[in-house]
């Protein structure tokens, strides 16, 4: 997730820059970094536990797909609806807007900066938790799926504050759950 990250993570040291203009703004962004790579890696561990978990109950085939209809059908239907949410919407627009975060966020400092990085990571997992989830359809290990998904957040991130991607994407979602479940 950190190349969908990559221009608030530049303009947090762009900002850094310009407001210690007698400091070097390579720390504070590292701690920037760190705090959004603290949440991810928690979910990381979540999901490694959660994919443990499924491999034990032979939900998922040693390579990382699933193995059941059933849970393909569920997480597809999970991500879709959680497409049209209203934590979906109130997280993309976090992630859409970085000026309007830091101006509403920004705090002074290492630790500043890291508590901004963990508040963003957590608004970027909001967004974007129910699309990882996918992989354990898809297969965890499949570089397609993961560049799919990860191309879709970008364009999600990327289109000015209208939700039609992102719903979009919910229908086609639930309609790929229907044609699995129903042969649609």
């Amino acid at each position: 997730m950190v190349p969908t990250a990559s221009p608030m993570i530049l303009l947090f040291a762009e900002i850094g820059r310009h407001r210690n203009e007698h400091q070097d703004s390579f720390i504070p962004t590292g701690q920037f970094l760190l705090g959004y790579l603290t949440v991810w890696t928690g979910f990381s561990v979540l999901a490694t536990l959660t994919q443990w978990g499924l491999l034990t109950v032979a939900l998922v085939s040693p390579a990382m797909e699933s193995t059941s209809k059933a849970l393909g059908v569920l997480l597809l239907l999970g991500a879709g609806f959680y497409q049209f949410s209203p934590l979906k919407y109130a997280c993309l627009d976090h992630c859409r807007t970085p000026m309007g975060f830091f101006v509403t966020e920004w705090r002074g400092g290492s630790w500043g900066a890291l508590r901004m990085g963990l508040k963003h990571g957590g608004y970027c997992l909001g967004c974007c938790w129910a699309l990882m989830g996918l992989l354990f359809a898809f297969g965890v290990m499949n570089l397609l799926w993961v560049a799919s998904i990860s191309g879709f957040v970008l364009l999600e991130k990327i289109t000015s504050g209208n939700q039609a991607v992102s719903r979009l994407g919910g229908l086609l979602f639930i309609g790929w759950a229907a044609w699995i479940a129903f042969g649609l």
